[in-house]
């Protein structure tokens, strides 16, 4: 009897892919979030200013993008963060439970802190007028300091996505090797950046409707100083990032990433820089509706192609540079007492070890072969790649519409055997299956070939 491996059922989304949904999902989750952490400095600064100064009417502006976050951030906010963890977790249950396993506690940690950020904003918003001052002061900050805390140890986290940066943790195992990754503090620092620019666009919504002039006037210019030091920041934290990246992630950010990305990116940035000058300028003539369009212009040509990128750059691994995004672990990790999975795959190949190989796969037929070969492509491609010629990465588009088995069957064997691509994962299939697979991806080019083998197979 064979030893299986640990891997789950596969949760493949036709056309756009399972990791569109995860990142369709996380913009938006990160949007909200961001806001939040960003809105609550955004408060904390503008009440010290009003105690200090005694300007009481500037508390009317608090309360007023309290409200709006309770509504945008903490309940849009909280059904995208169930959302991502369902998402993640059928789409890419072995990165989760790695990570699960490495920050249990950090999470628990987060999960507090995130606690006291929620009492922290209701209290804020519904204390304002009921409270001396002073006392209200300390909660604010309080809610300030537990808001960026759940940050901080989500960065934690999402940078051993990245990578480790070093071999100690792979020998020791440690929450702490894993946390203080060498990604960690630049990678914090480009979202502080980010929440401080994102929560100055959405604060200008609610900043162009004070009625008090003076106070419109002195919100909007402090927001335009907060949204340009946010991008300042940002594009100094952007430099130091890039420096953190493992070797795979640059050749990835120089050859493989759409080429429209860097140049829509610059030019949010210069977009943003003009809006928060032009704000600053002439606070007054600030409306509504052009803050809402700059807040979707960074949220849709920003936010979403940046996210697009940090996870297309941690290619082909989902976590710590040694769980592939196909779910195969791709290395040994000492300190977890982990094996990698690629020397069982390379003798036994994924039919016989997969425990979800469907029984009429079991034994591979005349009749079945096409079958076969999908599900194999599918475990070990679909996470990062579609099957059809649409969405994510398109397996049709990347074999450039060939239809030549023995050119497929010699990559299999060859670059993707040995693992020479450096944004592709190993994947050492024995000859049979390369053959199988070779035969599956060549037919995605004829599909009316395909669609009549598959019904002959399902009939019979």
């Amino acid at each position: 009897m064979l030893e299986t491996l640990g891997l789950y059922p596969s949760w493949y989304v036709p056309v756009i892919g399972s990791a569109w949904v995860m990142g369709i999902i996380g913009t938006i989750h990160v949007l909200a979030s961001h806001t939040s952490v960003g809105a609550s400095w955004l408060f904390a600064l503008i009440e010290t200013k009003a105690v200090r100064e005694n300007k009481p009417e500037l508390m009317e502006y608090i309360k007023k993008y309290g409200v709006f976050l309770l509504v945008f951030s903490y309940i849009i906010g909280s059904i995208t963060g169930p959302g991502i963890w369902y998402a993640i977790t059928v789409a890419s249950p072995k990165g989760v439970g790695g990570l699960i396993h490495n920050f249990v506690w950090v999470w628990a940690a987060e999960w507090v802190y995130f606690t006291v950020e929620v009492i922290g904003v209701y209290a804020l918003v519904y204390l304002i007028g009921k409270i001396d001052p002073k006392t209200h002061l300390k909660l604010t900050w309080t809610f300030a300091l537990a808001s960026w805390a759940t940050m901080l140890l989500i960065v934690g986290i999402l940078s051993f996505m990245m990578w480790p940066g070093n071999e100690s943790w792979y020998q020791t195992g440690s929450t702490l090797d894993a946390f203080f990754n060498l990604n960690f503090f630049a990678h914090l620092g480009l979202r502080t950046a980010f929440m401080f620019a994102i929560a100055g666009a959405v604060g200008g919504i609610l900043a162009a409707t004070m009625k008090d002039k003076e106070v419109r006037i002195e919100i909007t210019r402090f927001l335009s100083k907060m949204g340009i030091a946010g991008v300042f920041l940002g594009l100094i934290m952007w430099m130091w990032y890039v420096q953190t990246l493992p070797e795979n992630a640059r050749i990835i950010m120089q050859t493989q990433l759409p080429s429209y990305i860097a140049p829509t990116l610059f030019a949010v940035l210069a977009a943003t820089l003009i809006y928060f000058a032009w704000s600053a300028w002439k606070p007054l003539q600030l409306k509504q509706g052009f803050a809402v369009a700059m807040t979707a212009i960074i949220a849709i040509a920003g936010l979403w192609p940046e996210e697009r990128s940090r996870e297309s750059i941690r290619k082909p691994y989902v976590a710590g540079q040694y769980i592939y995004s196909n779910q195969t672990i791709a290395r040994d990790v000492e300190g977890k007492q982990i094996k990698s999975n690629l020397p069982q795959i390379a003798e036994h190949g994924v039919l016989k070890t997969h425990p979800f190989t469907p029984v009429s796969l079991r034994e591979v037929t005349e009749t079945n072969r096409l079958q076969a070969g999908e599900f194999i492509a599918k475990v070990m491609c679909a996470n990062c790649h579609s099957m059809e010629n649409t969405g994510l990465r398109p397996m049709p588009q990347k074999l450039h519409g060939s239809t030549d088995v023995a050119m497929i069957k010699a990559y299999l064997g060859g670059a993707l055997y040995n693992g020479t691509v450096p944004y592709m994962p190993r994947i050492p299939l024995p000859e049979f299956e390369q053959q199988l697979v070779a035969e599956y991806l060549a037919s995605l080019s004829q599909p009316q070939a395909a669609m009549k083998q598959l019904t002959l197979a399902e009939s019979r």
